[in-house]
């Protein structure tokens, strides 16, 4: 169990909601396992305007932010980094003191590097590959700007055709339309939309047959862990790389950011995977029936 005390350096994820973010689970293992005096907590936020100066006036040293604020922060940071400001969108802030003594907040985005951190750890090839993305949200923006970084070849496939081919024209890119997905090969295919997320776990963003046309399949989906996507692509003879693989990724990358540190990712990930064992057997827990009286 952490010690908080008066030096305790202060760290978070900031967004609407967080309640069921994994990722102080996760670095709060990280400072631990390093004797770091430093906590991580979920912080619910409604107005971003309000909330970063906050983390000024707190004392934060750094913090995580998720949907809705990915966007929404970046007016009230005092440095972007190039990249982040290239996607759009942070996922990490940095607090520093100058020379001056003043306060600084500066954001980053470590989506992209976790994305493909989590296919290199897969040892899947990016240089040259083809891939194909579903979704065209800021998590599909920033994991196909990062496979083009590497040197792949990114095609979008969305449901909303007018929203995929927004993003296909930034990426400059081809527009792949859902229905004729199926007629597609590559590398990889990637799934960055909420399809076969908990509790609707049925669901496969596109046909079980066409996965046979890919080596790998990433999900970033990691509730529930193995999606069925997954299990598909494995029937399928491909590698599977899952949703915690990114997050780790990502997560790593951010420690790093925040300490100077290489992160201890194996504790990382071995915090993950027991707390999703843990909601999955809370989540299986049954109420027993009442008794008849009598």
């Amino acid at each position: 169990m952490t010690f908080v005390d008066g030096s305790t350096e202060l760290f978070g994820i900031l967004g609407n909601p967080v309640r069921h973010s994994l990722s102080p689970i996760m670095h709060n293992a990280a400072f631990a396992s390093l004797g770091m005096n430093r906590i991580y907590v979920p912080m619910t936020a409604a107005d971003p305007a309000q909330a970063v100066p906050g983390l000024r006036a707190l004392g934060f040293r750094g913090v995580s932010v998720t949907v809705p604020h990915k966007e929404a922060v970046i007016p009230f940071l005092d440095a972007v980094d190039p990249v982040a400001a290239q996607i759009g969108a942070v996922n990490t802030l940095l607090l520093r003191q100058d020379s001056a003594g003043k306060v600084l907040i500066e954001g980053y985005n470590t989506d992209w590097l976790g994305a493909n951190a989590a296919l290199i750890a897969a040892k899947v090839r990016l240089q040259g590959s083809r891939v194909l993305v579903a979704g065209a949200g800021g998590a599909a923006k920033a994991v196909a700007f990062g496979l083009q970084q590497a040197g792949a070849e990114v095609l979008i496939t969305n449901r909303s055709a007018a929203n995929g081919q927004t993003l296909a024209a930034w990426l400059k890119c081809k527009f792949i339309p859902l229905q004729e997905a199926g007629q597609q090969a590559g590398d990889v295919f990637i799934n960055t939309t909420s399809v076969g997320m908990e509790p609707d776990m049925d669901g496969c963003v596109v046909p079980s047959e066409m996965l046979r046309n890919f080596s790998a399949v990433m999900d970033i989906v990691y509730a529930p862990l193995e999606t069925r996507l997954l299990r598909e692509a494995k029937a399928a003879g491909c590698a599977a790389v899952d949703g915690l693989a990114m997050l780790l990724h990502q997560g790593a990358e951010q420690f790093r950011l925040w300490t100077g540190q290489p992160a201890p990712e194996a504790v990382m990930r071995a915090a993950l995977e027991e707390e999703l064992r843990r909601r999955n057997q809370k989540s299986r827990c049954c109420i027993a029936p009442n008794n008849p009286r009598g």
